[in-house]
């Protein structure tokens, strides 16, 4: 039910009333400011389709009440805790702040560019501003399928510049530490700290995620049939031990893997040492962490002594400056020079599908393009052999 007001000369207004299919309470449309009211009964007309479309959003929802529903009905619970601060961070310390009130409705393609632009002005870093971006584009991608809004107004967003492009593209690279150069790196990290040679090479080994290798018990590790269990991943934001061990990133990071022999007969030898500071701390050992990578009194290994020592034995290898998270790179690298089937690399990193597995790592190893080529030549030197012996026996005739 629709009623029209003139409210002064070249402005008109409506108000439409009617029952939210989906709560059963009555909710109303105010609109104003049309020049007369044919225009204010065509927008009228406008809203109430859409409405009977299936776009039923609470007409005074603001941007802000609609992310906090969004928090709590699609990610809480159900995505990595460090994941769900994130987006919870962006909102409360970025969108919220600059939009306040802002109707969902209202939220457009030019405002939203105009936030971009603002955190660049800010000087925050592209990457920061891609972060916040991500939060506000799922955000707004959900709010389309609920049919809240027509479209998502964080598409074709504009971050980088064409140049500051072109660079990215350049550093986008998947980056490992190269087969030959891997013997140096352990050298340097073995010099450098037992605790960190076992836990770096871990990584080679498995490719599994720092934080998951950071919340490994032993309990999760069977060294008789050389297998480990990825279960959890650690949380460096926990207010407890209890919360410590936070979930895996995704539902298909937990996962179950083998590991060499070799691996597993030098865990052995990392379990009899830990064996010793158990002794030695006695009842000051955090025993009941049960972790594998550890300090010495069994507390969790620091973030910021992990990047120190990786960084410095970067540097003593003569390396150049890498993530730890290139280690994980370096596994599925070495697993594509095995020749491995992608399938078992895609289950052993934890991927999602095959098909993310292979947009990632194909086409990065040198060794792996040798291969290739060889192959390529020994398969098809007949065909091409042949042709060119064909065509001597016609010259020579």
């Amino acid at each position: 039910m629709a009623s029209f007001k003139r409210i002064s000369p070249g402005n008109w207004s409506f108000r439409y009333k009617y029952i939210d299919k989906i709560s059963g309470k009555q909710r109303e449309v105010k609109r104003r400011g049309f020049q007369s009211k044919p225009l204010a009964e065509m927008a009228y007309e406008e809203l109430k389709r859409s409405i009977q479309l299936g776009f039923d959003s609470a007409p005074n929802e603001t941007l802000a009440e609609f992310l906090e529903y969004w928090l709590k009905e699609y990610k809480e619970g159900k995505i990595a805790k460090n994941t769900f601060r994130l987006h919870e961070r962006n909102i409360k310390n970025h969108i919220r702040p600059y939009f306040q009130n802002i109707q969902l409705s209202d939220l457009n393609y030019r405002l939203y560019q105009q936030f971009i632009n603002y955190l660049i002005d800010r000087k925050y870093s592209k990457r920061t501003i891609e972060i916040i971006h991500g939060t506000m584009y799922g955000a707004m991608q959900k709010a389309k399928i609920l049919k809240k809004i027509h479209d998502n107004p964080c598409t074709d967003v504009s971050i980088y510049s064409a140049k500051e492009k072109r660079e990215k593209e350049n550093k986008a690279a998947i980056r490992f530490i190269p087969y030959e150069k891997i013997e140096s790196f352990l050298e340097a990290a073995l010099a450098d700290n037992y605790t960190y040679y076992i836990f770096f090479r871990f990584l080679i080994e498995t490719g599994v995620r720092k934080g998951e290798a950071l919340a490994l018990q032993w309990s999760s590790i069977d060294l008789e049939s050389n297998r480990i269990r990825i279960v959890h991943s650690l949380d460096y934001e926990a207010n407890s031990d209890e919360e410590l061990f936070s979930d895996t990133k995704t539902y298909h990071s937990v996962r179950e893997i083998p590991i060499t022999k070799r691996l597993a007969m030098d865990l052995r030898s990392h379990k009899l040492r830990q064996n010793d500071n158990i002794f030695r701390f006695k009842n000051s050992y955090k025993h009941e962490l049960n972790l594998v990578f550890c300090r010495e009194n069994g507390s969790p290994l620091p973030k910021s002594t992990l990047f120190n020592a990786f960084r410095r034995i970067l540097r003593n290898a003569e390396l150049p400056p890498l993530s730890i998270h290139t280690l994980r790179h370096t596994h599925a690298v070495l697993l594509l020079e095995s020749n491995v089937e992608m399938k078992y690399i895609q289950e052993a990193l934890g991927h999602g599908s095959m098909q993310i597995t292979s947009d990632i790592y194909t086409h990065i190893s040198r060794n792996i393009e040798t291969e290739a080529i060889k192959k390529f030549e020994n398969h098809t030197k007949e065909i091409i052999f042949g042709i060119n012996s064909t065509k001597k026996n016609d010259d020579d005739s």
